[in-house]
């Protein structure tokens, strides 16, 4: 019987069995092909990495750039992630893999039977879910429909055609461009724009927050648009897809995994900024945490080894801050589209620890609420409606 058995072979799965494999535990990781390529581009705030995870750092651009009604810089770097650096970084020969998905769990007196496609079955301990948000496992709890959700969609072109449009493409992350503004009723949406390794750089169309997201095929119409009237038009078809849940609170921690031993982690334990949509780094900054105190928890047997990696997972300090990070999300839905500029001109004046502590400060409630006060004391009327 394996000590700890992951479901999902994404980036948070792997990292969560890195660091069980690395406290002593005896670790599987069940993925469909678990050595699979991650397509997508994951960027990360540099102060937000662990460590360990830095060498996987492929572009570090010397400068973050917004544009709302005027242009700043901001006072943290914005980086991007080399997935098969990243892969190699994670990707722990002391973690046995198993090919194929978990059919259902089936409860034993000292762990779980994980039946498993195919017909093979593995027993485990403890189980951690990381299987996203869609292939999860059947769930109890209500799930309101449609959801909140980021959607984007990018093309990459080279560097000297990405300058028509950032300026510095080179070393600049362009972090939101709010120029381009939408069609009188529209929702809104913002170019990101990211450097990539080999004098690339992906020119993405994102909408930050709408139920439900907009469709691919529109961002990618108002991309082409953007580019168009910067006089690009790259030939290249859309080949970044970004697809977002951003309420799923933290409800998938709570009472339907506590009748099992099963940990929930990456997305589907909802660790997803529900303002922002950022996920990766919180995943790698936890799983060493979640792996200790599975690794004491067994001492005292499954389940409440189970329920402290749920607690590490969701501290009262991270569920109050994400309970205000999702009225900041419901904000951002309410605000008609003309107003976010100016919104985000206000929100990007703040001083830098105020903007970290929002962005980033997963457990830091002070920092979040002085933030967010922040925010509507600077506001005009029109704006603090929207905010109440």
């Amino acid at each position: 019987m394996f000590d700890v058995a992951v479901l999902g072979g994404g980036p948070a799965g792997w990292a969560v069995a890195r660091a069980c494999a690395r406290a002593g535990l005896l670790t599987a990781l069940v993925d469909q092909d678990p050595h699979r390529s991650w397509p997508a581009t994951y960027g990360a705030w540099h102060d937000e990495l662990p460590t360990w995870a830095l060498p996987a750092v492929a572009v570090a651009p010397a400068r973050t750039r917004v544009r709302t009604p005027g242009s700043r810089y901001l006072p943290r770097r914005y980086t991007v992630l080399d997935n098969t650096r990243l892969g190699d970084l994670l990707r722990d020969s002391d973690v046995r893999t198993v090919a194929g998905y978990a059919r259902a769990l089936r409860p034993l007196r000292h762990g779980t039977v994980i039946d498993l496609t195919g017909g093979g079955t593995l027993r485990a301990r403890v189980v951690v879910e990381a299987t996203g948000a869609a292939h999860g496992l059947p769930r109890r709890w209500p799930r309101r429909a449609p959801h909140a959700e980021q959607t984007a969609t990018g093309v990459v072109v080279t560097t000297e055609e990405a300058g028509a449009v950032v300026g510095d493409a080179a070393s600049t992350a362009l972090f939101m461009d709010w120029s381009h503004a939408p069609l009188a009723g529209e929702p809104a949406s913002f170019l990101y724009a990211l450097p990539l390794p080999g004098n690339r750089v992906l020119l993405e169309e994102t909408c930050l927050a709408h139920r439900p997201g907009l469709s691919h095929p529109l961002l990618e119409r108002r991309l082409r648009t953007r580019l168009a009237a910067a006089g690009l038009n790259p030939a290249a078809r859309a080949t970044e897809f970004v697809r977002i849940p951003l309420d799923l609170g933290t409800g998938r921690a709570g009472p339907a995994a506590r009748a099992r031993p099963v940990v929930p982690f990456g997305v589907a334990a909802g660790l997803v900024h529900p303002a922002t949509g950022y996920h990766l780094a919180t995943a790698l900054e936890l799983a060493p945490r979640v792996a200790a105190s599975l690794a004491d928890g067994l001492r005292r047997g499954h389940r409440p080894a189970a329920r402290v990696a749920r607690n590490e997972v969701w501290s009262p300090a991270a569920v109050t801050v994400h309970a205000l990070r999702r009225k900041g999300m419901r904000a951002l839905l309410a605000m008609p589209a003309d107003a976010l500029p100016e919104f985000f001109e206000l929100f990007f004046d703040l001083p830098a620890q105020h903007q970290r502590a929002f962005l980033s400060g997963r457990e830091d409630v002070l920092g979040t609420v002085a933030a967010m006060r922040a925010v509507f004391a600077a506001a005009p009327r029109r704006l603090r409606r929207h905010l109440l």
